[in-house]
């Protein structure tokens, strides 16, 4: 006899992910003279008559704990086919399940499927994350594509003005400058000229990408070239221009159905700012200066003034102390940075290192952007799986309803990787069974699936297979790719940026990997965009990408996500909403496999080929069969 438990499963759990408070839930385990059909690259499932059940003559358990809290018992119902329970969770948080059935415990295995135990210790709890029931995230972010840009590299308008401690760089597209001072400092202070004007010009660029976001790293005055060691909150900085400019921005992106996201840095700022002003290059009375500045509770000391917490060591970041009355006001009051930015007709903000800010603050924070600005979204910098996170020994409470809509997907990005690189699928459809498993359907729809950022290597340079260790490796010409090793990269890309286009979330490229940009970590990631040498044939497929999208919006904007088939390095899903179903399948390996769908005439969506019975899915080859409406 065998028991089967699958949460992705709707036989087994009714509601697939996370759940709301007080939302009815029926979890079924059944008993089984065999295993279910599965294998050979097939998840496996139930049947949906009882026939191959058995009428159990024992008791099942439910054992369900609370985040640091004991473990209840809970009888499950004896059923024609196995056993069930029916409930409601009344409280918001992280849970934890498993079933004990006799001297037998089932608990989670490989690719979330139950596995039979016989001890109580052995085998991981399965996870049910119960948010708030009003949680909502924006529709309008959903389905659609992000675009993120470092803003001093992406597109210069003007000349610049010498401002003290600036290098001022003529070479647009030269190596961004990587070695220390004298005093073992990166000052990163070369700044190539990008602007909100030449973001601006570029709209029609954007949206022939078919763009609908655009997600800027930091604007607002600092003395750095990314912008992370803010000095002044409540000014754009003058090498990008000014809050008029960035208005003028938001305002032309909203013709092109284009919304600006900017970077919220709220967990520290610059020792050479307003705030902290170390330096005394602001007329302001800094928190460094005197215990009388205003600005004095904003900071943690140990030892006045030399002696402060700062973000990673890292001196010239003091961090904030965001218990401050004074600096909550300065964020979330009536006029404070929240709502003034939102006045310049944003679309939402990115929180910065959002593992620092503690969870009132994103509450606060979040209670004020909704007031002003309902749909405006709110997208977490975590590095991991959101849902479960322990950041500082404290469990983060990120998708529980009252803090984030998305976060940076770094998971997903990671598995793309591997998975191009192995051509090994299987952890790669394990990564999105978690995701699917852990978060809220309304996070899912809206994670920022990337692929590359301002943190990380440029995509195209990872898939290019190439390591070095130091700066100046990463620096020498020597690291860039051949002929050879790009067109063995760029072929690559265009499998993973399918992936990132049609897995559940929406893609966010880094500025220019659309345009085979190199480069290891920064700053080597953060070059100039190369307008005078662009990629065409690379471009054509992220048009190409985001061409699908806006065409089937519906399937990528709130469509089902569920896994067909796993095997080696073929990997096929399909994502349907009502009426519209697709296929979608990207095989990295050598191997041929065929595909038996549901009935239908079938679209092959770039071939423009269509087909009914059978669809034949050659070696390394990505495609989307999307079925006819009339079908």
């Amino acid at each position: 006899m065998h028991i089967f438990f699958d949460p992705l499963n709707p036989a087994c759990k009714s509601v697939t992910g996370a759940v709301a408070r007080g939302e009815a839930l029926q979890l079924n385990l059944f008993y089984m003279e065999e295993r279910p059909k599965g294998g050979d690259g097939y998840r496996p499932c139930p049947p949906l008559s009882p026939e191959k059940c058995v009428r159990p003559d024992s008791d099942a358990i439910l054992l369900l704990k609370k985040d640091g809290e004991a473990e209840q018992f809970f009888s499950m119902s004896r059923t024609e086919y196995g056993w069930n329970i029916r409930m409601k969770v009344r409280e918001t948080g992280l849970y934890f399940y498993r079933f004990a059935l006799g001297n037998t415990f089932l608990s989670c295995g490989n690719g979330l499927l139950g596995t039979e135990t016989a001890f109580p210790d052995q085998g991981a709890w399965f996870q049910l994350t119960v948010y708030d029931e009003s949680y909502r995230t924006p529709a309008w972010f959903k389905g659609g594509i992000l675009y993120q840009i470092f803003p001093d590299r992406f597109y210069k308008t003007g000349t610049m003005s010498d401002i003290k401690g600036r290098v001022i760089r003529s070479d647009w597209g030269g190596t961004p400058s990587y070695r220390p001072n004298e005093q073992g400092k990166i000052l990163n202070n070369d700044f190539f000229g990008g602007t909100l004007r030449g973001i601006q010009e570029k709209l029609p660029y954007l949206s022939s990408l078919h763009v609908t976001a655009v997600y800027l790293n930091p604007i607002f005055e600092a003395a750095s070239n990314h912008r992370y060691d803010t000095s002044d909150y409540l000014h754009v900085d003058p090498y990008l221009g000014t809050e008029k400019d960035l208005r003028a921005l938001t305002d032309e992106a909203e013709k092109y159905g284009i919304r600006v996201i900017l970077d919220g840095v709220f967990n520290h700022t610059g020792d050479d700012s307003v705030y902290f002003n170390k330096y005394g290059h602001y007329p302001s009375l800094g928190a460094y200066q005197s215990k009388d500045s205003p600005y004095y509770s904003w900071y943690t000391f140990q030892e006045f003034p030399d002696k402060y917490s700062s973000w990673w060591g890292i001196d010239i970041l003091p961090e904030l102390n965001e218990n401050s009355q004074s600096y909550q006001t300065f964020i979330f009051g009536e006029n404070g940075v929240l709502r003034h930015w939102l006045d310049c007709g944003i679309g939402g903000y990115r929180l910065d290192v959002a593992d620092e800010l503690p969870d009132f603050f994103l509450k606060e924070l979040r209670a004020t952007v909704k007031e002003k600005t309902p749909d405006a979204v709110i997208i977490g910098e975590v590095w991991e799986d959101a849902s479960n996170k322990i950041a500082y020994s404290k469990r983060r409470e990120y998708l529980q309803g009252k803090e984030l809509d998305s976060v940076m997907n770094y998971p997903l990005k990671d598995a793309i990787i591997r998975f191009m690189l192995t051509e090994n699928a299987e952890a790669l459809a394990d990564t999105v069974r978690t995701l699917q498993d852990h978060y809220p359907k309304q996070t899912l729809d809206c994670l920022m699936n990337i692929l590359g950022t301002h943190d990380t290597a440029r995509i195209l340079t990872v898939l290019g297979g190439k390591t070095c260790y130091t700066k100046e490796e990463m620096a020498s010409p020597a690291m860039r790719l051949n002929d050879s090793e790009r067109r063995n990269a760029t072929e690559k890309l265009k499998m993973a940026a399918f992936l990132q286009y049609t897995l559940p979330g929406v893609p966010c490229v880094y500025y220019g990997d659309e345009n085979a940009a190199e480069g290891y970590i920064d700053p080597f990631c953060r070059r100039c965009f190369d307008w005078d040498n662009l990629n065409d044939e690379l471009i054509a497929h992220y048009r190409k990408l985001g061409e699908l999208r806006i065409r089937f919006a519906s399937v990528f904007k709130e469509g089902v996500y569920k896994e067909i088939f796993v095997k080696n390095g073929c990997y096929l899903f399909k994502r349907s909403v009502r009426d519209s179903v697709a296929y979608i399948f990207a095989n990295n390996s050598a191997e041929s496999y065929l595909l038996y769908p549901d009935d239908g005439i079938y679209l092959n969506y770039f071939q423009g080929k269509t087909y009914t019975k059978l669809i034949e899915i050659k070696p390394y080859s990505y495609g989307i069969f999307l079925r006819s409406p009339a079908s």
